[in-house]
């Protein structure tokens, strides 16, 4: 159903996808549908939580890197943003369907953000505990870090990833955080 639902959501996009369009692609009654999934947003849920998983699954990649805590985190900032990026440019209805559930403040956009934060902050504990960060809360950094970085991965700001100069811009507000974090 899940598979079925992402394809419908492909065709269609968020606004006119139905769980009628669903059952019918599979060939059962909507009864069917909700016999599994008790209503459209959480099939949307459903789908969308197996597309981040992709996003998930890269971002896990760079956080068992074995490179120094300010060169994961560049990694891993870098490759949060490129991942929203080429979602956002290569599967543009799930991409709208991600947007529409953030702005609902879904389970599935604040499970999502709970994960980017929960990487952030095990990043920057590694630096505090390595001593290339300055001591701090790495909650309340790494909360800091996903609001200083909101332009480059939230969403809401999806039209401004177009700009040919983004690559550039976000290169030098993970600069400047790292910098900003370092010990002195």
């Amino acid at each position: 159903m899940v598979s079925a639902t992402e394809e419908v959501l492909r065709r269609h996009g968020p606004e006119k996808t139905t769980v009628l369009d669903v059952a019918r692609l599979l060939g059962v009654s909507h009864g069917s549908v909700y016999r599994h999934f008790p209503s459209k947003a959480a099939l949307r849920e459903a789908v969308i939580r197996r597309w981040l998983d992709h996003v998930r699954d890269e971002l896990d990649a760079v956080l068992r890197e074995r490179t120094a805590p300010p060169d994961r985190l560049r990694s891993l900032l870098t490759t949060m943003f490129t991942a929203k990026w080429a979602k956002a440019r290569e599967d543009p209805e799930l991409f709208a369907t991600f947007r529409a559930l953030a702005a609902e403040h879904s389970t599935v956009s604040s499970a999502h953000v709970g994960f980017l934060l929960a990487q952030v902050r095990a990043v920057v504990a590694d630096g505090i505990a390595s001593g290339d960060f300055a001591a701090g809360e790495p909650e309340v950094i790494a909360e800091a870090v996903l609001d200083a970085t909101s332009r480059f991965h939230d969403p809401a700001h999806a039209a401004e990833w177009q700009s040919p100069d983004i690559e550039a811009k976000s290169a030098g507000v993970i600069s400047l955080i790292i910098d900003g974090v370092r010990t002195r």
